[in-house]
């Protein structure tokens, strides 16, 4: 029986316990520019990339206007909150039992290079992921760009992405891979199931322990 070869790896709300401090550094950038985007509605747009949250949460007039000008503000929100982020708990496990069954391990963030990097140094073993595609990479999730890029990277299709939100998922079936789903970036299983997740755990620690058999399912 054939088994994945590679796993493909999101980061916000994957690896690092992020989604829920965007979501609050979007709402202060809209505020800052007049306008009040409610937190929940902002959450559920985080992992789609700041290329296509403005327009998905207020629309092709204010991306016209004020595009840049809050994608900017965002980032420095953000770099004020940054001690808030932590690695989500197993994230270093689920790396650590990806080595150990031999998976090139590939990073597809739509975040940009420096905070990738930023993000990255909060977890333990980020050192065993052999390569990072980062968001200047080409168009976000749930583009498929990103992750095609990785797939490359890992020289192998037969591989799968492990992403919290349906942007996730969504852009590992454009691009042709299966998706597992992680809770911990706050979608429901529901959710990420009806979005065609093959598999849906609530923490990476989770996913480690069942990774024989999502090799299986995957591969």
């Amino acid at each position: 029986m054939t088994t994945a070869e590679a796993v493909l790896l999101d980061l916000d709300g994957t690896l690092v316990d992020s989604v829920y401090v965007h979501a609050l550094a979007w709402r202060e950038a809209f505020y800052e520019v007049g306008l009040d985007v409610p937190t929940y509605q902002l959450h559920r747009a985080v992992g789609m990339g700041g290329d296509r949250l403005v327009e998905a949460v207020a629309g092709e007039a204010v991306e016209r206007g004020v595009g840049d000008e809050l994608r900017k503000r965002h980032d420095q929100q953000f770099q004020q909150r940054l001690p808030e982020v932590r690695a989500i708990g197993g994230a270093t496990e689920l790396l650590s039992v990806c080595r150990d069954r031999g998976l090139r391990m590939v990073l597809a963030s739509s975040s940009p290079p420096e905070l990738t990097d930023t993000l990255l140094s909060v977890v333990d073993l980020s050192h065993l992921i052999g390569d990072v595609v980062s968001g200047d990479e080409g168009p976000s999730k749930p583009a498929p760009d990103l992750v095609e890029r990785a797939l490359e990277r890992a020289r192998t299709n037969r591989a799968f992405l492990v992403g919290d939100a349906v942007w996730d998922v969504e852009s590992a079936e454009r691009a042709g891979i299966p998706c597992v789903g992680l809770l911990t970036g706050g979608y429901s299983e529901a959710e990420l199931s009806e979005a065609g997740a093959i598999r849906v755990f609530d923490t990476p620690r989770s996913l480690a322990t069942h990774l024989d058999e999502i090799l299986q399912l995957a591969g």
